[in-house]
């Protein structure tokens, strides 16, 4: 029984490999070659050539802007202060309200200026009385020495009497004049339209003359937009203006320009380079040239940063593209030409300002290559694509924003 349960186990143990058919080891040994040679091929087959779009570059004159950033200023701007001193008795103006030149905004006390032309007014009538007397009393004079009852010293008493009430007169009224002109001061106007600022002082408090601020006054339109410009701009700005038969320092001939402001990226506001000083400042190297604006509706308040755009250059031949063609190799500026067999390389350009919602590209390309204008993070140098040509439109979709 021992025997038999040996030969049992046996039958049950694997077979050796020494008797595997060979034809099984023959068909192992040919799909183990035919997976090697399908991976070889595959890893072999060159990718897909990717899909980019290119274009040609947009070619045509330009004039390329330059911005600041500056502050609009009231045009015409006054702390408004009284002339003569005294209580302050009126107030006739809302806060923050428009007014109107000749408008009355406060009034002084009264009394004593009027009180003080009184005075003023008996002065001269005293005195034209004393002057009437005096001139009979030096004709009488002038009969009698003609006749020589009288010295002639006499005479020139009489002469002297009357022109001393004459010199008297005239003190009297210059002194009418200014007590009229005081009382005129009580009544404080607007000196320009424009829209007034709060009520500094209220009724009853004392006003001294020439030195209590009452409130301010600013103009609304138009208004002011003051920038500084460096030297290099300068001389190109005044170049410029030479050329077209104007002088910088008389805003180069009235060259239109454009603001834009906080909160109001679509909305433009156009003027005129009108004004730019007589000198560089030493210690900046700027100069400082203001541009003026029509404001009828008010939305432009004075000490409002803006940001303006004027004209860098004379009308000329340009190239641009849109920023989405133009990518970045470190520190420069690159676009990808594709030739006719469809191989990319990359040429470095020198970027400007936008012009239209294209980039303005100023040195690199001629305008007669064909760039991939979308599909950049699928190519680089060397590569060769398969495009599809499209047209740029006459304006980007980023037209109206800023550089």
């Amino acid at each position: 029984m021992v025997h038999t349960a040996r030969l049992r186990h046996d039958s049950l143990a694997a077979p050796s490999s020494r008797n595997v058919p060979a034809k099984w080891l023959a068909a192992a040994a040919f799909a183990a070659i035919g997976l090697l040679a399908a991976l070889a091929s595959q890893a072999q087959e060159a990718p897909p050539a990717p899909v980019v779009t290119v274009a040609k570059p947009l070619v045509r004159d330009i004039v390329e802007d330059d911005e600041f950033v500056g502050r609009f200023e009231a045009v015409d701007q006054v702390s408004l202060r009284s002339r003569v001193g005294g209580y302050l008795d009126q107030v006739h103006f809302q806060d923050g309200t428009l007014v109107k030149q000749g408008d009355l905004l406060f009034t002084i006390d009264q009394r004593p200026f009027k009180a003080a032309l009184n005075q003023a007014q008996a002065q001269v009538d005293s005195a034209k009385t004393l002057v009437e007397f005096s001139k009979m009393q030096f004709e009488r004079a002038e009969t009698l020495s003609r006749e020589g009852n009288i010295p002639v010293s006499t005479l020139d008493d009489r002469r002297r009497e009357y022109l001393a009430a004459q010199a008297q007169l005239d003190g009297a009224e210059a002194a009418l004049e200014n007590a009229s002109l005081d009382l005129e001061f009580t009544e404080i106007k607007a000196p320009f339209s424009g829209r007034v600022d709060r009520r500094l002082i209220s009724p009853g408090n004392l006003v001294q003359a020439d030195q209590t601020v009452l409130t301010t006054i600013v103009s609304i339109d138009p208004i002011d937009f003051y920038f500084d410009i460096d030297e290099r701009t300068y001389f190109a700005y005044a170049r410029d203006a030479r050329e077209r038969g104007g002088v910088m320092q008389e805003g180069a001939g009235g060259v239109d320009v454009v603001v834009r402001v906080a909160d109001r990226d679509e909305a433009t506001f156009k003027g005129k380079l009108d004004f730019a000083e007589n000198r560089l400042d030493e210690a900046t190297g700027t100069m400082r040239a203001r541009a003026r604006f029509d404001n009828k509706d008010g939305v432009l308040q004075p000490g409002m940063f803006g940001r303006i755009n004027v004209p860098g250059s004379l009308p000329h031949p340009g190239v641009l593209l849109p920023d989405e063609a133009i990518g970045a190799d470190q520190n420069r500026r690159i676009v990808f030409v594709v030739d006719e067999a469809g191989l990319i390389s990359a040429k470095p350009v020198r970027t400007g300002p936008r012009i239209d919602g294209y980039r303005v590209i100023r040195e690199g390309l001629t305008g007669e290559e064909t760039v991939v204008v979308n599909g950049l993070v699928r190519v680089r140098p060397g590569v060769t694509v398969k495009s599809e040509m499209t047209k740029l439109p006459p304006k980007g979709e980023a037209e109206g924003q800023t550089q």
